[in-house]
């Protein structure tokens, strides 16, 4: 099974990628709001490497994340999907399922209705077993999407994220887990 051209919900799009998608991403990623529980500001060359990475994994899993797209409104909001993490976790192998908005659309339903469209896509087409998703603990409104899509804390899976040094306050993350029903 492949990644399907997009996925529509009752508001949003969930569409591929395109080259046009570089410069709103680069944009994204360089806001210091959206960085809050991000290690960044990220320089416009994290940005294309991450648009990149996003296509290789596409190509190699056959799914990733989509762009998320308000029809008629705006074309870029965010990018939401599965992925596989590209760190060991306690919890590897697994596939991860992770939302990144823009700030202006925030708090507005827009990730959870995406994650459910997306888990819906990993249960029935892709077959999986479990999926997973993390955060920091201060990130609240993450967590609140991870248990309105159905998801349960495991504490014994909390971490401390590998890609950060010891110390970053950003390195201890927390564990939330969805099984196929």
């Amino acid at each position: 099974m492949t990644l399907p051209d997009c996925i529509e919900t009752e508001r949003l799009l969930l569409r591929n990628w395109r080259g046009a998608d570089r410069d709103p991403l680069a944009e994204m990623l360089a806001d210091p709001l959206y960085n809050r529980f991000m290690p960044g500001p990220s320089p416009r060359s994290a940005a294309d490497a991450l648009f990149v990475r996003i296509q290789q994994q596409i190509e190699v899993n056959g799914f990733g994340p989509w762009v998320l797209e308000l029809p008629d409104e705006s074309e870029f909001i965010g990018f939401l999907g599965l992925g596989i993490p590209r760190h060991t976790l306690p919890a590897s192998p697994c596939v991860e399922i992770g939302w990144h908005l823009v700030p202006a659309f925030w708090g507005q339903g827009y990730a959870t209705e995406g994650a459910t469209a997306a888990l819906q896509f990993g249960f029935e087409h892709l077959g999986l077993d479990e999926i997973v998703s993390f955060t920091v603990p201060e990130n609240a409104a993450s967590i609140r999407v991870m248990e309105k899509i159905g998801m349960t804390r495991d504490v014994d899976g909390d971490f401390d994220h590998p890609a950060l040094e010891e110390g970053h306050p950003l390195r201890p993350h927390i564990l939330y887990r969805i099984q196929h029903s």
